[in-house]
């Protein structure tokens, strides 16, 4: 009598125990599995987030460096506009200066030097017209006389032109009315006369 002869259920238990332990198997690997992949699915989740957060962190490091950029930029303009305003705030008067010292230079040009009673009277006129070109100096208005200079059209304003062999065409040879400019910017152009080709 063989072993299975002997005990039929026995061999019916270890039977169902192996295949109970089977299915126990399968069922514990797809659980794994299961699990696996849903922890798959998590990390992949994320990972998503993480990618997210990260490109949104940039973004916000990139606006504030385009403020702080801004921010910059405003305060650099708004220095240059004091600048300016603190250079060129006596713009308009010492445009109103411009004529006293015009009538000043014209009682020097055409008084009588030979007339001895008048010499005090055109040496306190020049000494007055010197001292208040000096001061005007002190606030950056220059005069601008190119008596034997070339023409240069940005500072001189051509009034007529004259042929003459003495000195190359495009010459400054009479200054009509000097001109003047307040931290190199033009005031008042210089009024002259220019040389041409005979």
């Amino acid at each position: 009598m063989s072993e299975q002869d002997k005990n039929p259920q026995e061999a019916e238990v270890t039977e169902e125990q192996t295949v109970e332990a089977q299915t126990e198997e399968s069922v514990t690997e797809e659980q794994v599995q299961s699990e696996d992949v849903d922890a798959i699915e998590h990390i992949a989740r994320l990972e998503a987030e993480l990618a997210e957060a990260q490109a949104t962190i940039q973004e916000q490091k990139d606006s504030v460096v385009r403020a702080a950029a801004e921010v910059e930029n405003i305060r650099r303009r708004a220095a240059q506009d004091v600048e300016k305003a603190h250079k060129f705030a006596l713009e308009k008067f010492a445009n109103e200066l411009l004529p006293v010292i015009d009538n000043m230079d014209r009682a020097i040009e055409f008084s009588d030097k030979e007339n001895e009673t008048l010499k005090p009277v055109i040496e306190g006129i020049e000494l007055t017209q010197k001292s208040f070109v000096d001061a005007l100096a002190k606030f950056k208005v220059e005069v601008v006389d190119p008596q034997g200079e070339k023409f240069n059209a940005e500072f001189h304003q051509a009034m007529s032109m004259q042929p003459s062999e003495d000195v190359e065409p495009n010459t400054v040879i009479a200054v009509m009315q000097k001109g003047y400019t307040l931290h190199g910017r033009l005031l008042r152009p210089a009024m002259v006369m220019v040389s041409k080709a005979p």
